[in-house]
């Protein structure tokens, strides 16, 4: 059975420079894998290009499916959602103008409201600021709106850009938590880029480290937790 996403070969570029020189990883259904590496190192531009927002190369197959050079539209519609870096939710809208802008693919509208309540159950606070300009929550309070409307598209896999990004320990360990019960119980495969590495391998199953737009290392989290350079490096002792 092939893996829920294969990348292989990938190459990136903005204009003439290149990001990523043929990085290789999978992730299977069900798994969240962490994709780890210093600023700089092409972790962005790996949710991108799985997205097909950006000029890419190689090979990125999900559930068998090739994606380059297929609209980000279109990918979209397959089930793969993407939670950006700086949250991108629509600050002049309401927190449910949010969720439904979410789900503007989906053709079950009956079954949307019902999501939404899902999303309010999971996120209390997001239902008591429902009516509530976007651009006014704090920023714990918009990377859970964030989150919330790309479930809305009830995905089969979720790219996460730096969900703890600029928010209190408090905050992220309260979202993080919250994800990995999105991964037991609704069985959403995960992407996530993390600049805080503990944090991204204690969620994660499997992880990838890049540096300079190719893949360092390799292993499960626990194998990279238990690595000299990267504790050294990455995790501070």
């Amino acid at each position: 059975m092939p893996s829920l996403l294969a990348v292989d070969g990938l190459t990136a570029a903005y204009g003439a420079t290149q990001v990523l020189h043929g990085i290789a990883f999978a992730l299977e259904a069900g798994q969240i894998t962490a994709v780890l590496g210093a600023n700089g190192a092409g972790k962005t531009t790996t949710l991108r290009a799985v997205c097909q927002m950006v000029r890419t190369g190689g090979s990125v197959r999900f559930e068998g499916r090739e994606l380059v050079g297929s609209a980000t539209e279109n990918v979209v519609r397959l089930g793969v959602a993407h939670v950006p870096d700086g949250r991108g939710t629509f600050g002049a809208l309401s927190v449910e103008e949010n969720l439904r802008l979410g789900a503007y693919v989906r053709r079950d509208r009956p079954r949307v409201a019902e999501d939404i309540e899902r999303m309010y159950t999971r996120f209390p606070r997001l239902k008591e600021r429902r009516h509530q300009q976007a651009g006014t929550l704090s920023g714990g309070e918009q990377q859970m709106l964030a989150i919330s409307r790309a479930l809305m598209l009830r995905p089969k896999l979720l790219l996460l850009d730096e969900p703890s990004f600029g928010l209190a320990p408090k905050i992220v360990a309260e979202i993080f938590h919250i994800l990995a019960t999105i991964n037991s119980e609704d069985g959403v495969s995960m992407l996530l880029v993390e600049q805080n590495a503990h944090l991204a391998l204690g969620l994660a199953q499997q992880a990838y480290l890049l540096e300079t737009g190719r893949v360092a290392l390799a292993g499960t989290s626990a194998a990279l937790l238990a690595d000299e350079s990267v504790r050294r490096v990455y995790l501070g002792y």
